[in-house]
C-alpha cells in the first residue's frame, strides 16, 4: 500500500492538494490495516486523513528546496521502469 505514496516535495508542477489528500489515505489505510474501514470507524478513519492532509501540506510549505525542482513526469517514468524491473517474473 504505501509503496503508492509518491514524493510530493520539490516537483514541477508543484503537488497539489488531490495529491497530499491521497498520500494521506494511503497512509492512513496502511495505518488501520484496511481498504475501507467499518461504519463504526469511518469517522475515525477520515480524521486522521484529514488531520495527515493538513499537517502534511504545513510541512511541504515550509520546506525549502536547496536543488532546482525536478520534472514529475520525468521522475514518474523513471519510477515506473525501475518497479518494472523488480517485478518477479
Amino acid at each position: 500500500m504505501c509503496r503508492n505514496i509518491k514524493p510530493l516535495f520539490n516537483f514541477a508542477p508543484p503537488a497539489t492538494d488531490e495529491d497530499i489528500r491521497a498520500a494521506a489515505l494511503q497512509f492512513v489505510r496502511k495505518i488501520a490495516g484496511t481498504r475501507k474501514p467499518s461504519k463504526q470507524n469511518a469517522d475515525a478513519f477520515e480524521i486522521a486523513v484529514e488531520e495527515i492532509f493538513q499537517s502534511s501540506k504545513r510541512m511541504l510549505e515550509g520546506l525549502v528546496a536547496t536543488t532546482p525542482p525536478r520534472d514529475r513526469v520525468s521522475f514518474e517514468a523513471a519510477r515506473r521502469l525501475r518497479f518494472k524491473k523488480a517485478e518477479p517474473r
